[in-house]
């Protein structure tokens, strides 16, 4: 994940929570800072955003004794492959990708690096030959890239990389704005009431569901159609309670009750990885030591797949 903010419910239902629940199965976890330069960024922000999201990773219950958790920059792979691979990208896919075309459209004079960087995202995950990545639903198209390039570059080079395979959870892969439900809850897009993050305060966390737009026939149905706003919490619910939208819809009458219990479950939810991400934050130290060591680890994979990489394209 990208150090750009504090993490919202969309990030931790739609990617998050399932690292943690795939970490026993070799798994890598990076914080992408070299993604964070395509935004209008000053230094001592990028570092603070990074151990924050250090932080985040441990306090969601990331693993370093189980999992390897590494800054992106600490391992210098990414960087090499990703070069490699734009010279095999090409403009027109590039050019295509629907999160360039709208972060584009909001950027006056935007960076090169804005239409460059899913080839990065695809040397991050190349880098790790891993049978699934598992992703929210805004990744798909950047993982269908990475499945294109790794497939064209084997065609071109002989077979090199794996080619990965997304994984996404059944309900919640995209969660959407609370004011806006037509677009998908976004750390770069402000909207105060419509973007809950993982480590609001209780207060805050009720306040924006009870606000949270809906429809006015008041009638509990999940129906993306034609209630994408009260959908959109059923599944938020569902995510975290364990039935299914149309269970959780069946228990209901009101939307009111339907909001107030469900900033119980999300209060409840989270409250624990509030408490022990403000523990971790007092010890960025030791932060950075996980980080190293992740790095180190992930390192002696990366190189392996960066050295067959660079020879099978004649580089010696």
């Amino acid at each position: 994940m990208q150090p750009s903010g504090p993490l919202h419910l969309g990030n931790y239902l739609g990617a998050l929570r399932q690292w943690v629940e795939a970490q026993n199965s070799d798994a890598y976890y990076c914080v992408v800072d070299l993604h964070a330069l395509t935004l209008q960024i000053a230094p001592e922000t990028l570092r603070l955003n990074t151990t924050d999201l250090l932080a985040t990773y441990l306090a969601s219950g990331l693993d370093p004794e189980v999992c390897t958790i590494f800054v992106q920059s600490h391992v210098s792979y990414h960087a090499q492959l990703n070069w490699l691979l734009e010279c095999v990208a090409t403009y027109g896919e590039l050019s295509r990708m629907v999160a360039f075309k709208e972060k584009s459209q909001r950027q006056e004079g935007f960076r090169v690096g804005l239409l460059t960087y899913p080839v990065l995202q695809t040397a991050d995950i190349l880098l790790y030959e891993p049978d699934e990545v598992p992703v929210g639903d805004d990744q798909r198209q950047h993982l269908e890239l990475a499945r294109d390039l790794a497939e064209r570059f084997n065609n071109r080079f002989g077979e090199t990389f794996r080619v990965p395979v997304g994984t996404q959870p059944k309900v919640a892969a995209r969660v959407m704005d609370f004011q806006e439900p037509s677009r998908k809850m976004s750390k770069s897009i402000s909207s105060p009431l419509g973007t809950l993050y993982m480590f609001d305060e209780p207060d805050d966390i009720r306040r924006k569901i009870s606000k949270a737009v809906t429809d006015t026939d008041g009638e509990v149905r999940y129906d993306w159609e034609k209630k994408p706003g009260l959908s959109n919490l059923l599944e938020i619910f569902s995510s975290l309670g364990g039935a299914t939208p149309q269970e959780v819809a069946s228990r209901y009458t009101r939307y009111g009750e339907l909001k107030t219990d469900l900033a119980d479950l999300v209060i409840e939810h989270l409250a624990p990885m509030n408490e022990r991400y403000r523990q971790l934050l007092q010890s960025p130290d030791e932060l950075y030591k996980i980080a190293q060591r992740g790095a180190e680890r992930a390192a002696d994979v990366a190189s392996v797949v960066y050295r067959r990489a660079a020879k099978a394209m004649g580089l010696t």
